[in-house]
C-alpha cells in the first residue's frame, strides 16, 4: 500500500540498526541503506527529546548537498532517559552493567526521533514510552550481557530479547518506539508525505 503511495521517490535509511531495517522491510517499503559514520555528540544543554531531535537531524544533515530531487532521506536515533540523564549505547561490559542496574525498579523514558530530510524540506517527528523493569539481580544482568552482548542498543537492553520477557513489568506507549522505531508515526508520516508540501 505504502509502495504504491511513495513510488515516485527513492527512500534511503541511514541507519546501521539491524532492527530499523528489519522494520522498513516489515512496513513493505522499497528503500536503499546508505550509511555515514556521524559522531554523536550534542550540547550539554539539551534535555530529552532534545538531544534525539539533534542527533538525528545532524545524521540527516550529513548528506547535505548529495541528495537527488527524487530521494526521501530517514534518519534516526533513540535514547533512554532516567533520572534527567541520557543513557545511550554503553561503552564496555562494566557500563552495560551499570546502566542494567540503574533502570532495576525504575521507570525511564524511551524516546526515538526520526528525521525525514529531501531537498526541499527537512521533518523530524517523535514518540516517547515509559518502561517499568522490575528488580534484576545481579545474576540476571550478568546473564544478560554475557548471552545477549547488547552493546550497540541504547540503555543496553533490547526489549524483544531474553531481559523484556523476565524484566519488564509495564509499557506505556508504542512497543515499536523501544525497539528502534515508532513504527506507526513513521507509517502515518509517510502516507501523509508530500515532498512539495
Amino acid at each position: 500500500m505504502l509502495r504504491d503511495k511513495l513510488k515516485a521517490y527513492k527512500i534511503i535509511l541511514a541507519s546501521g540498526s539491524p532492527r530499523r531495517q528489519q522494520f522498513f522491510k516489515d512496513l513493505d517499503l522499497d528503500f536503499e541503506i546508505r550509511l555515514k559514520d556521524i559522531e554523536e555528540i550534542y550540547p550539554d544543554n539539551l534535555q530529552g527529546v532534545e538531544i534525539t531531535n539533534y542527533l538525528a537531524q545532524l545524521k540527516a544533515n550529513a548528506f547535505n548537498g548529495e541528495i537527488a530531487a527524487n530521494e526521501l532521506l530517514v534518519t534516526s536515533d533513540t535514547i533512554v532517559w532516567l533520572n534527567n540523564k541520557a543513557l545511550g549505547k554503553p561503552k564496555d561490559y562494566d557500563d552495560a552493567f551499570a546502566i542494567l542496574k540503574s533502570l532495576s525498579n525504575e521507570t525511564h523514558e524511551v524516546i526515538t526521533s526520526v528525521c525525514f530530510k529531501s531537498i526541499k524540506k527537512t521533518e523530524t517527528i517523535f514518540d516517547i514510552t515509559k518502561v517499568t523493569f522490575n528488580q534484576l539481580s545481579d545474576e540476571a544482568i550478568h546473564y544478560y550481557l554475557e548471552n545477549y552482548k547488547p552493546f550497540d542498543k541504547a540503555g543496553a537492553y533490547g526489549i524483544q530479547e531474553w531481559i523484556g520477557l523476565v524484566g519488564i513489568t509495564r509499557i506505556d506507549g508504542s512497543y515499536t518506539n523501544v525497539v528502534g522505531l515508532p513504527t506507526e508515526k513513521v507509517y502515518h508520516y509517510l502516507s501523509q508525505y508530500d515532498a512539495n508540501m
